[in-house]
């Protein structure tokens, strides 16, 4: 949470924790003789942060050749020759982020736009925070009525516990969550035109064709888990093989390509296209892999291990275990999504999935939207937040989301009374 203050990355004391945790673990259960339950543990928490890593790593490669083939510049600049100010480029960002991670999942597309958002930014932090604020719950809020948009709503339907029809339900709620801080903080941004130079941008050979290609991994994705039952990562892994045969063919035909474009260029006594030919490089799909936010994943590795330690010693099931016991299963939920911003929404999760509380629809329904739209409270509280950090780093902080939780939080509190009564019928 002091990453600005005191400029260490996020990723050192979370991989040291996690060292320091299950060290401590191992050297108690050693001593009883019995060291197998620390073993299988370990096992399956690597084995989630494996699943985890391989999808965002490949979701950053995508976003990382797309950058590269300048795609967002041309975004930019298309935004930019609508002449929009920059309260309308609040909206339009927060808007594409909701009703894309529905299908890209909300930390594809938060990070998608966060590129643009800082493209179009600039020098403006304040704006860029706002932003980005309104991206993270945006792409959560999206990301909570669709199976695809997070991985909480994954854990949902793969326990069986929600139908893939019954996530619809949560649109409206979720809409809800996503508009009544957008609205607030909307009136703090002003209305000014942002002093960027419209430039004529040219993409890059195969730009398009890798948007299509980033699209076919997402389909390859979600077919791997929903026809044959494989964690999505196996399918992201299989689509940047597309990547990869793709980058192929844009190497062996660069050269046939720079001739044509060499010739247009001499017969149109083009000098400014000739000096552009000259600078071309070929396309290197693991250069694009080098600049994947490597301290997010580390810091997801680090969290992930620190909360699989403490859900071994039993804290989760315990905490969960007071909840349900004695609470009612509305209270708990909403504190299900309060925990959800603190500790993570994965952990808290697959901790209620494995206690299996006897629930109405309408309660796991509840709990799916608040463990999805929860994490917005906090910038550590969803992966969508944990890599705007590292994507905007000095930009968007822990500190300035902070400051606009309030706001975060009404919505958070509007979306649980419209559920409760919109949907009061499956409760």
């Amino acid at each position: 949470m002091m990453e600005e203050h005191l400029k260490l990355r996020k990723s050192k004391p979370v991989l040291l924790a996690a060292g320091i945790i299950w060290f401590a673990l191992a050297w108690t259960y050693s001593a009883t003789g019995n060291i197998a339950p620390v073993e299988s543990a370990i096992e399956h928490n690597l084995l989630e942060y494996a699943e985890l890593m391989l999808f965002l790593l490949v979701a950053m490669t995508y976003i990382a050749a797309m950058e590269e083939r300048r795609l967002f510049d041309a975004l930019k600049s298309w935004i930019v020759s609508k002449g929009l100010d920059l309260r309308s480029l609040f909206w339009l960002t927060g808007i594409l982020a909701f009703f894309i991670s529905p299908v890209a999942d909300n930390l594809t597309t938060a990070l998608l736009l966060c590129t643009v958002v800082l493209k179009l930014g600039g020098d403006n932090k304040r704006f860029i925070n706002l932003a980005c604020i309104n991206i993270v719950v945006a792409a959560n809020a999206g990301g909570a009525f669709s199976p695809f948009g997070d991985i909480t709503t994954l854990m949902v339907w793969q326990a069986g516990m929600v139908d893939f029809m019954t996530f619809g339900y949560l649109f409206i709620p979720s809409v809800v969550n996503y508009v009544v801080p957008a609205a607030i903080m909307s009136f703090f941004v002003p209305r000014e035109v942002p002093d960027l130079v419209q430039e004529h941008v040219e993409l890059k050979r195969g730009a398009r064709r890798i948007v299509f290609l980033f699209l076919l991994t997402i389909l390859t994705a979600v077919l791997f888990h929903g026809l044959v039952h494989l964690p999505p990562a196996v399918g992201m892994m299989m689509g940047l093989a597309y990547l990869q045969f793709f980058g192929y063919f844009l190497r062996k035909t660069l050269p046939r390509s720079l001739e044509k474009k060499r010739a247009r260029a001499i017969a149109n006594h083009d000098e400014d296209a000739l000096r552009r030919l000259g600078s071309v490089v070929p396309f290197d799909v693991f250069k694009r892999v080098s600049h994947a936010e490597w301290d997010t994943l580390l810091f997801f590795y680090g969290v992930v291990m620190c909360v699989g330690g403490l859900s071994l010693i039993g804290y989760l099931s315990l905490v969960s275990g007071v909840m349900y016991e004695t609470w009612n299963p509305v209270w708990a939920n909403t504190v299900v999504g309060l925990l959800s911003a603190v500790i993570d929404n994965i952990p808290v999760m697959f901790a209620v999935l494995t206690m299996q509380p006897d629930m109405s629809m309408g309660n796991w329904l509840l709990v799916t939207l608040t463990a999805g739209v929860g994490g917005s409270l906090l910038s550590l509280g969803s992966a969508a937040g944990v890599a705007l950090m590292g994507h905007a780093r000095g930009m968007y902080t822990f500190a300035g989301h902070l400051k606009w939780t309030p706001a975060i939080a009404l919505g958070y509190v509007a979306s649980i009374l419209v559920h409760l009564w919109v949907n009061g019928s499956m409760f």
